[in-house]
């Protein structure tokens, strides 16, 4: 059938095209192939979600090998919907990239560096589409290396050494990761991701599947940024380049959620989490990522920084969802794995177009600046109020399921860590806006608003943050959708 092979495409197209863009010569030619590729793929990915969303399954066997002894790439609404917000905000990160890029990267690395971030969307697209959990781990490694490779070309010497801590950390999450894959191959004989969730229930009793099961949590976590396991991420998103630190922001982690998502309710299934403290886990990590991120992000003096720990905490109200391990909180999880997209694409590219005009991301030099850039001060206002949850926006609507499911439980203590995670989340954005709006700069120099190339792709998405706040059908029914797929989740 031809949609097997049009989602395949979706893999084949970034990986053909990057190597192609590596020996372009530099300038706008790899920019602009690596835009058309991008929406390319978005196009792509829209037309894979209307195919699977009245509950349809893509299936490829590579090689025309049968799963499980093939790869199989299988696609539903779960994977379909992640797959979309990865293309989408490629293909919306690009034409911020344009200008940022060039401002921010030496001319001559232009090509490599457009060549590594189509490997980087190749990588992402592969996690989330392979039925393979070894294939999975490949792309996981594309994805990271080229990650690492991003990472290092930021303007500042600290790029290098939060590129360098990133390898690392990502380098014992694979390693974890690996390990867990090999234990359960070894018990099961098999990598096919829905032959795994057929044959394990049979084997649940034996130690060595709750160790892989330990190892792939521990290996996920780290990629995922999941509290005490995030330490990579503040100064990853700090040093990048703005580019990087946008799209980074709004898929690296949500792929690495829907993994978690994928391989515990659908690979190890409900009856696993029940038998075992994996949703207790789940919640406390949670409650402890939002508490702890939301003070650090208070401190910071860096406005990257401070976006990059309120991160950490939107991934704490994530796991939090996945804890309550019912319809309504994982429904809560998918739906603000979208949104969170939305509302910390947009922030990044507000304070990225600051950099372009200053050079600094420093709090102390932004002093003034949301007079002399309103279309920029205006968004990053919008979006913080997303983040805050404040009801219009796309925010809330994700905080209004979390706290549903956090009544269905009568769980009164979570919903009060949600409330007051928004509660500071007011703090530090406030801090933003003061110090942009209310506070006057040392030097009385004028700045230029942002080129329409980094405003038009950021107040798409502040736009977005407010339709998708008003008009929940699309994200709410994608994210009902997605969980039913998540086998025998309670009712």
């Amino acid at each position: 059938m031809i949609e097997t092979h049009l989602s395949l495409l979706l893999v084949v197209i970034p990986l053909l095209a990057a190597p192609v863009t590596a020996i372009l010569p530099n300038g706008r030619l790899p920019w602009l192939l690596t835009l058309l590729v991008s929406w390319l793929c978005f196009a792509l990915a829209i037309w894979q979600f209307m195919m699977v969303m009245d509950g349809s399954v893509i299936s490829y066997e590579l090689g025309g090998w049968a799963p499980p002894w093939g790869i199989e790439y299988r696609i539903d609404t779960v994977n379909a919907f992640v797959a979309l917000i990865v293309a989408g905000m490629a293909a919306i990160t690009l034409p911020y990239a344009m200008l940022s890029v060039e401002k921010e990267i030496p001319r001559d690395k232009l090509s490599l560096f457009y060549a590594t971030f189509l490997l980087c969307i190749d990588g992402l697209l592969g996690i989330t589409l392979t039925g393979d959990i070894f294939n999975l781990f490949v792309f996981l490694e594309i994805s990271s290396l080229s990650t690492y490779t991003l990472i290092s070309m930021g303007q500042k010497r600290r790029a290098l050494t939060a590129a360098y801590q990133y390898l690392i950390m990502g380098t014992i999450g694979a390693t974890f990761l690996l390990i867990g894959i090999g234990l359960i191959y070894a018990e099961t004989g098999t990598l096919n991701m829905m032959d795994l969730s057929a044959r394990l229930p049979a084997v649940f009793g034996h130690r060595t599947v709750h160790t892989a099961f330990a190892f792939i949590v521990v290996g996920v976590g780290l990629k995922l940024a999941m509290f005490p396991l995030h330490l990579w991420l503040p100064n990853a998103y700090t040093y990048a380049p703005s580019a990087v630190t946008v799209f980074l922001a709004a898929t690296a982690t949500k792929v690495a959620i829907y993994v978690m998502l994928r391989l515990v309710f659908t690979v190890f299934t409900i009856e696993f989490v029940y038998v075992t403290p994996t949703d207790s886990m789940f919640m406390l990590l949670g409650v402890l990522g939002v508490i702890v991120a939301s003070v650090y992000a208070i401190y910071q003096q860096d406005a990257k920084r401070v976006l990059a720990y309120s991160s950490v905490a939107q991934v704490g109200y994530i796991l939090m969802g996945m804890g309550f391990a019912s319809a309504m909180g994982l429904t809560a999880s998918v739906i603000h794995m979208f949104n969170h997209a939305l509302m910390k694409g947009a922030l990044f590219m507000a304070v990225g177009a600051m950099v372009y005009r200053i050079g600094s991301s420093q709090i102390s030099q932004l002093k003034g600046l949301g007079r002399q850039m309103p279309w920029t001060f205006a968004a990053l206002v919008i979006a913080g109020l997303s983040l805050i949850g404040v009801p219009g926006t796309a925010g809330f609507i994700s905080k209004w399921y979390l706290v549903l499911a956090a009544i269905e439980q009568q769980a009164w203590f979570i919903a009060i860590v949600i409330l007051g995670g928004s509660l500071m989340a007011v703090i530090y954005i406030w801090k933003l806006v003061e110090t942009l709006f209310f506070q006057t700069a040392t030097e009385d120099i004028s700045i230029k608003e942002a080129p329409l190339s980094l405003l038009v792709p950021t107040w798409i998405l502040v736009i977005a943050n407010i339709y998708f706040g008003i008009n929940t059908e699309l994200t709410v029914n994608a994210a009902e959708a997605a969980v039913n797929i998540l086998e025998n989740v309670r009712q």
